[in-house]
């Protein structure tokens, strides 16, 4: 197994915080790989803001990219550090890295193609942790995020399936449940760490929620941040070829929890059509004909989720 080396850059104001020995209230922990998060860490510098900010360059090889992210940190006036790996480490690994790094006592997890929606974005994540918030989500929007014809597809289902109202996610915590915008104390996450033995995307954050429900309540609220990142359809198609084995794992371990979910539902159900293997690729082939109907792409797109997932059910 290639050793995971870890290159540490600190602004001025973290070690100042160090040489006080005190901790942030809050700890803002974004991983990123290949992804210039610049944008979101300028709209996180608050001014009195009780939190610091550590970035994880996750292997991404962008020497450019990486001294960008390091040349950004330096200029902020929060306390900030950039760990740069070699080689990428994964979803589940990297957050585990990130909160071992982290000083406060909670921990917001923001995904680096993310913006925050409200002014006072830290603030009102401040006042969730004065609480003592276990687990709290703060939902995501696509209100920013600029309309681009080859993402019309994956903004379609977004808006339909993730971006929903707090009172709305909190019917079924669990599921609601990203590491796009999530807080958490320090010691809920000590006692439950992602599993590591979730490779490529999709499912694990969905997962570490599922076993986190069993022993804290998870809060739903509306401090929402913008997703900017939407996929072409062919991006989101093998995200979801990559997110099947994921998914297999759920399953194996949690499926009292998942068969209530529509994705589990109807991959039961075309579990029982013949010569799945022969009609799910046209599935996909229509998802990502541009010339037809987007609500009829999104359906072929879930439809073809489904079917892959079916293979687990």
């Amino acid at each position: 197994m290639t050793a995971v080396t870890e290159t540490l850059t600190d602004n001025a104001a973290w070690a100042a915080l160090d040489q006080k020995g005190a901790a942030p209230r809050l700890s803002v922990l974004i991983p990123t790989y290949r992804d210039d998060p610049c944008a979101l860490l300028k709209a996180l510098d608050e001014p009195g803001a009780d939190a610091e900010i550590v970035l994880l360059d996750d292997g991404g090889g962008d020497e450019a990219l990486t001294r960008r992210m390091a040349a950004r940190i330096e200029k902020l006036k929060l306390p900030a550090r950039l760990i740069a790996l070699s080689p990428n480490e994964g979803r589940a690994k990297g957050r585990n890295r990130l909160a071992r790094h982290a000083r406060g006592r909670h921990l917001l997890f923001l995904d680096s193609d993310m913006l925050p929606d409200p002014i006072g974005f830290l603030a009102r994540w401040s006042a969730v942790a004065a609480d003592d918030t276990p687990v709290a989500f703060g939902g995501f929007t696509l209100d920013q995020t600029p309309r681009r014809p080859e993402h019309e597809l994956h903004r379609s289902m977004a808006l339909k399936s993730d971006c929903t109202p707090a009172p709305e996610r909190a019917r079924e915590p669990e599921k609601h449940v990203f590491t796009s915008n999530l807080l958490v104390r320090r010691d809920v996450f000590e006692a439950i760490g992602f599993d590591e033995g979730f490779a490529g995307w999709g499912w694990e954050d969905v997962e570490w929620a599922m076993r986190v429900a069993q022993v804290h309540p998870i809060l739903h609220i509306d401090n929402s941040a913008t997703h900017l990142g939407l996929d072409t359809a062919a991006t989101l198609a093998a995200k979801y070829e990559q997110s099947a084995g994921n998914f297999a794992r759920v399953v194996a371990t949690h499926r009292e929890v998942v068969s209530a979910y529509p994705s589990y539902k109807v991959a039961r159900r075309l579990k029982a059509l013949p010569l799945r293997r022969a009609w799910r690729p046209m599935l996909k082939t229509f998802a990502l004909n541009e010339a037809a109907p987007t609500p009829l792409r999104a359906l072929a797109l879930r439809l073809y989720r489904a079917a892959l997932y079916s293979d687990a059910v």
